[in-house]
């Protein structure tokens, strides 16, 4: 009888500290942790995207085995398709090494392409439609997407994500890359997965975000914008594509926003941020994903409960839905 392949997910919204849950989880369970970050994947973006290589050592100096980090330049316009072929090939690396795949991130699409198996269309992005494309206004991009795509998603859910409107267009008018599609649309329901997610009141991690922020700022996160553009060749407009911190760094860097002004826009967009990520996540429940949440401090349980997984226990339906909770004075 084929062997059920079995892989754990650790996800939470930014600065929720699921990378250091997901370095320790796996650490106790023979796991190598596979990224899941949209930004993280590209080289030179460090400070900006919260890539915090020492978060993978441990204590006793041993490294705990990463895929999906610096792998590409920031150049390069990676897409879903390509996440989804490369998450699978880490994720079998991991099994032929007989170890548990531990999916570690907060970048809601990719984490959703996986969980629920999206079967992708539409080849890799055209330079000259791309650019062709970004000239439009948002409301022109909104209009052409619903004329490809009535009920879209992102229609609903991000009408204002200029990048998500551009590459859904593009994913519906391109023609396919059938050897890249073919490595993308591998079901990966053939896993069988535990979704674990980090647990935080929104107080705390606003309060979080503003510490990282001001923690990032004074630890040469300009600096790196600064050298991306003049010694990498990053152009303003792609440090721009990067969105948040590099966004509005690379208005400042060009003079269009004093510093504290960009300070200030900058908190408030990364907060908004962590509240989209958090309704993605009350949606992937709403789409049938238990999600089983944990505080930091309930790490053991979030252990046993994989322990049991990973031993061939059916996992107990999750005790908290952040779908069926609310904040504020009585919400968790």
């Amino acid at each position: 009888m084929k062997e059920e392949r079995k892989v754990i997910v650790v996800l939470g919204p930014t600065a929720s500290g699921k990378t250091a849950f997901g370095v320790r989880l796996a650490s106790r369970i023979n796991g190598a942790i596979v990224s899941v970050d949209s930004r993280q994947l590209y080289r030179g973006l460090d400070i900006g995207s919260g890539k915090d290589l020492a978060e993978y050592t441990l204590s006793s100096g041993e490294t705990v085995e990463h895929h999906l980090i610096d792998i590409v330049e920031p150049d390069y316009p990676y897409n879903l398709a390509e996440f989804m072929r490369d998450c699978r090939n880490a994720v079998e690396t991991i099994f032929a090494e007989k170890r548990v795949p531990v999916l570690v991130g907060g970048t809601a699409l990719y984490l959703d392409s996986v969980l629920r198996s999206y079967s992708l269309q539409g080849g890799a992005p055209d330079p000259a439609q791309r650019a062709a494309l970004r000239l439009l206004s948002t409301a022109e991009l909104r209009e052409k997407l619903r004329a490809l795509e009535p009920s879209s998603e992102i229609l609903l859910r991000e009408p204002e994500n200029r990048t998500r409107l551009i590459r859904r267009i593009e994913m519906l008018t391109l023609p396919p890359d059938e050897a890249l599609l073919a490595g993308a649309n591998a079901p990966s329901g053939q896993w069988s997965f535990l979704v674990t997610g980090v647990l935080r009141d929104r107080a705390e991690i606003h309060r979080r975000i503003e510490k990282r922020l001001d923690d990032r700022l004074a630890s040469g996160m300009l600096d790196e914008a600064r050298r991306l553009h003049e010694e990498k060749g990053v152009s303003w407009e792609r440090l721009e594509f990067f969105g948040l911190e590099y966004r509005y760094m690379a208005l400042h860097l060009q003079g269009k926003l004093p510093f504290q002004e960009m300070r200030d826009q900058l908190l408030i967009r990364i907060r908004q941020f962590a509240k989209r990520q958090d309704s993605w996540f009350r949606n992937m429940e709403r789409n049938g994903i238990a999600i089983h949440w944990f505080r930091e401090t309930e790490f053991e349980q979030a252990l046993a409960l994989s322990r049991d997984f990973l031993a061939g226990k059916t996992p107990p339906e999750p005790a908290f839905r952040l779908s069926e909770t609310f904040y504020g004075p009585q919400g968790r």
